[in-house]
């Protein structure tokens, strides 16, 4: 694959979890050595400028798209997204929303990503709660769990909503 050819778009809140911008772009430029991925960096753009500017990027398929702010960590992650409809997290859920991103990744709170997915992005018809789930090691590389902790009252309709994305996932991704 030629340095111009690149398989997928990936969001990246940069401003979200331990140590950001750092190593949030730090993980950006590695992947993007690596070929196969264009990260499209969301923050404001003066940071992730700078932060780049430790880097030689002059080649890499790096994109960065601005945001005018970002969630901390101790910020009501409902309220939060409603108030800061600008914020990186926000930002990058609506670049796949348009199509101009095949993924969003994000370190932050987890119900700030949960909440600006739902707001952003919407529910699959017939699935009434959000999931996270996927392969927790390469210990078990064709087993996946889902309900890693978003939901604290699950009914059994929820379960079994988990349990037929889990289906599905393992099927089409892992190839069970």
């Amino acid at each position: 694959m030629t340095q111009t050819e690149h398989k997928i778009s990936i969001a990246v809140d940069a401003m979200g979890g331990d140590f950001a911008p750092q190593e949030i772009v730090s993980g950006a430029v590695a992947a993007a050595r690596e070929g196969g991925i264009r990260p499209i960096l969301v923050g404001p753009l003066e940071i992730l400028e700078q932060e780049l500017g430790k880097y030689d990027v002059s080649s890499l398929p790096i994109h960065c798209v601005n945001a005018e702010n970002f969630v901390r960590e101790a910020d009501n992650p409902a309220l939060t997204i409603r108030r800061m409809p600008n914020s990186s997290i926000s930002v990058a859920t609506k670049l796949l929303k348009s199509g101009e991103a095949s993924a969003v990744v994000g370190a932050t709170a987890t119900g700030s990503l949960v909440a600006s997915a739902i707001q952003n992005i919407g529910m699959i018809e017939g699935i009434s709660r959000p999931v996270i789930g996927g392969v927790l090691s390469s210990a078990a590389p064709k087993t996946a769990v889902f309900d890693l902790g978003v939901n604290v009252d699950c009914r059994p309709m929820h379960l079994l909503q988990f349990a037929v994305i889990g289906t599905v996932y393992v099927r089409l991704l892992l190839g069970v």
